[in-house]
């Protein structure tokens, strides 16, 4: 029998097209934001400041942003984050075709979009299973992870783009993008009985960490995944292998920036196509295993087509972890402790994003840029075989289904 076609659920649908909106315009506004504050400054260092403030809000909010999208309206958290994030975006917008914006200007709205952000995106990721039933979440998630890599692709592209008009007009597109997808999950019908809301205390707040420490599979997951992201990052380095070891200059890089990013959105496609059924906790170790694999074949490549290749594998084999795990979670996990788990899921991964930038850096000022990445490929197939011992619980898993995953 023919699986039904996802993409004709109204709501999935509106959900799908909020989910690259708001994703849109976060790529083209730290496009615009890298791009402003060089000019503004001349200075790497403020440049870096960027990447703090938007790193701080996500992990200083953690614990309350998911234990409000447990006690509260979560489609209202989302609308409420759409809009001050559209608000920010407009006043950068302002500010810069009223030429009385400055750096310091910059970074405090940034700021303020990085705390929103924090509310939204963990949020939005809890209003998934409310949309399709469990035996269909899998392919909703694939789908949901193919929009967002969709607009990873365009986003700094149109970015780069709308900055040939100047900031002013990426920040106005950007605010635009916000409040397109405030109207997208306002038309997203979603129900959900919220749960009998738990006082405040220190017990509620830190209840997420406590109900990952129970369930193995989903500990096991999350770091794996964390773990992987953080050894196999070569994003940072990719600069040093378009200029000195492939010689392919910006155009090049461009290529290889978007290497893993199409190589994740056709798998996603795929996965959401024909999802995955059996042995997923297997396949999830397999796939990471692979993503070392890709990342060590990049590190020794002298050719940019194989080296293009691998990103592109590498990328593909990272979003079938990503599909596995964001299952996992979203289906090991209670409704009413959705919104603290996802929190500290999405904080955990986005630092490792960061942190993993920052390891491949520090390994490159230490043994050279090749041998740093070969030990981020090797470092990445260790964690895999050795979280199968730890976590057999997770390499066990069979089939993405509640009842298998809640042990």
């Amino acid at each position: 029998m023919k699986s039904p076609d996802l993409t004709h659920t109204a709501p999935l649908k509106s959900f799908l097209a909020a989910r690259i909106s708001t994703n849109l315009s976060y790529q083209m506004l730290s496009v615009a934001v890298g791009w402003q504050i060089y000019a503004l400054t001349g200075s790497a260092f403020t440049l870096g400041l960027v990447g703090l403030v938007q790193f701080l809000p996500m992990f200083l909010l953690t614990l309350g942003v998911g234990y409000a999208a447990d006690r509260f309206n979560r489609k209202s958290i989302v609308r409420i984050c759409q809009l001050i994030e559209g608000a920010g975006a407009l006043a950068l917008s302002l500010g810069s075709h009223g030429g009385w914006i400055s750096a310091r200007c910059i970074l405090a709205i940034v700021f303020a979009i990085g705390a929103a952000r924090a509310f939204e995106v963990p949020t939005m990721q809890t209003l998934l299973p409310a949309l399709v039933s469990p035996e269909l979440f899998p392919r909703a998630a694939a789908w949901s992870t193919a929009a967002g890599q969709a607009a990873l692709i365009m986003g700094p592209a149109l970015g780069g783009l709308l900055y040939l008009a100047g900031p002013t007009t990426v920040y106005a597109a950007t605010a635009g993008m916000c409040w397109l997808g405030f109207l997208f999950i306002s038309l997203t019908r979603i129900e959900r009985t919220l749960a009998k809301p738990q006082p405040v205390s220190l017990r509620s707040l830190f209840a997420g960490i406590a109900f990952i420490r129970t369930r193995p599979v989903i500990l096991g997951g999350i770091s794996l995944d964390l773990f992987a992201v953080l050894l196999g990052g070569t994003t940072a380095l990719l600069p040093i292998f378009a200029q000195k070891i492939l010689g392919v200059g910006s155009v090049g890089l461009g290529l290889l920036r978007a290497g893993p990013a199409a190589g994740a959105l056709l798998m996603s496609i795929t996965l959401a196509r024909r999802p995955l059924r059996r042995r997923v906790g297997r396949t999830m170790f397999i796939a990471v295993i692979i993503f070392g694999v890709a990342t060590i074949f990049f590190a020794l490549s002298r050719s940019f087509l194989l080296s293009l290749a691998a990103l592109i594998v590498l990328g593909a084999a990272d979003v079938i972890s990503v599909v596995i795990r964001v299952s996992l979670v979203q289906m090991g996990t209670p409704d009413e402790m959705r919104g603290r788990v996802s929190a500290i899921n999405f904080m955990f991964i986005g630092t490792s994003n960061q942190l993993g930038e920052f390891e491949s850096g520090l390994t490159a000022a230490w043994f050279g840029t090749v041998p740093a990445v070969l030990i981020g490929g090797v470092g990445t197939i260790l964690v895999a075989l050795v979280w199968m011992r730890l976590f057999p619980q997770l390499a066990g898993v069979d089939a993405l289904e509640s009842r298998t995953i809640e042990t």
